[in-house]
């Protein structure tokens, strides 16, 4: 399940938590966008429930400089020794560059750069040498987690999921329908961890949640990185409407302009038994971890998630 939930304050969440694990879930993810950094609500769940598995997807690898990335990450490893899983990726142009005043040059780079730097930071090793995108210079630290923790990369596209099966521990996937899903997952190659961020909103009226869903799907799909994967996944006779509207100002016509089985795709719903269906079909198709994101489609969020969770694990 994706945490923290937003029905409360971050630090009161422990009964949540605790309510999670009696349903039977057995990780929880934290992103970071605009709400909370992706460390802090992990910490708490640990400390809440320390038999979760922990995970982030994603951090931003342009956000922090490396030596931080590091510290925050063997600081949680050591909390949670093999229980927790580090997901970066290049995240986008307005979190990096319109909201932490970053330049947004060289994603693919970037993200290597950081993948590389962590597993050698990590491992104990002095890192000493210049990548591509930075140099750094006889970094080490001082406490190193005994057991490093799985390195998992955000990827889209052929290039970025092929370096998180070749360099990574996995791939983080993010945005895309359970048959999506059988296209990207063999690039990654055998034996990688499949995470896939899933969008759910169990039980609400249709209406509402066709009307709900086409306008997040709207502020997502038009951002440069997601327009240009759906793209690649064959979505341009479908969604070329919605994208016409939106470059032309045109919100209101732009998000109208989805068709409705795109957000039948990209976004789970129905009764919590269909919808326990279609996570499964992404399972089928090579997800090992379903990480749930209940959409806030005027439901209560934890309600919901306990009942996925009897349904489903």
């Amino acid at each position: 399940m994706t945490i923290p939930f937003d029905t409360v304050g971050l630090g009161d969440q422990k009964s949540l938590i605790k309510a999670l694990v009696e349903s039977g879930y057995s990780d929880v993810w934290s992103s970071e966008v605009a709400q909370y950094d992706a460390f802090t609500p992990l910490i708490l769940a640990n400390e809440w429930e320390p038999s979760l598995n922990l995970g982030t997807a994603i951090v931003p690898a342009f956000t922090r400089g490396p030596a931080t990335l590091a510290m925050s990450v063997a600081a949680l490893s050591s909390l949670a020794p093999g229980r927790f899983s580090i997901g970066i990726g290049s995240s986008s142009d307005v979190i990096v560059s319109k909201w932490n005043a970053v330049e947004f040059e060289k994603p693919f780079s970037r993200s290597r750069d950081v993948l590389r730097f962590l597993r050698e930071a990590l491992d104990g090793q002095k890192v000493d040498r210049s990548f591509d995108t930075f140099s750094i210079n006889g970094f080490r630290l001082v406490s190193p987690p005994e057991t490093p923790p799985k390195i998992l990369l955000a990827a889209l596209r052929e290039r970025m999921l092929k370096l998180a099966g070749t360099e990574g521990d996995g791939a983080i996937l993010n945005w895309l329908s359970a048959d999506d899903v059988s296209r990207v997952v063999p690039i990654v190659g055998e034996g990688k961890e499949i995470v896939a961020r899933i969008f759910v909103a169990p039980n609400v009226e249709r209406e509402k949640f066709l009307d709900a869903g086409r306008r997040l799907i709207a502020s997502y799909l038009n951002v440069g990185v997601y327009r240009d994967f759906h793209i690649w996944l064959g979505r341009s006779d479908k969604l070329e409407q919605m994208w016409d509207c939106w470059a032309k100002g045109d919100r209101k016509g732009a998000t109208a302009a989805i068709p409705e089985e795109v957000v039948d795709e990209l976004i789970v719903g129905g009764t919590t038994e269909e919808c326990r269906r279609h996570i499964e079909r992404y399972q089928e198709n090579g997800v090992n971890v379903a990480a749930l994101a209940i959409l806030p489609f005027g439901i209560d969020p934890l309600s919901e998630a306990v009942k996925l969770g009897n349904f489903i694990l």
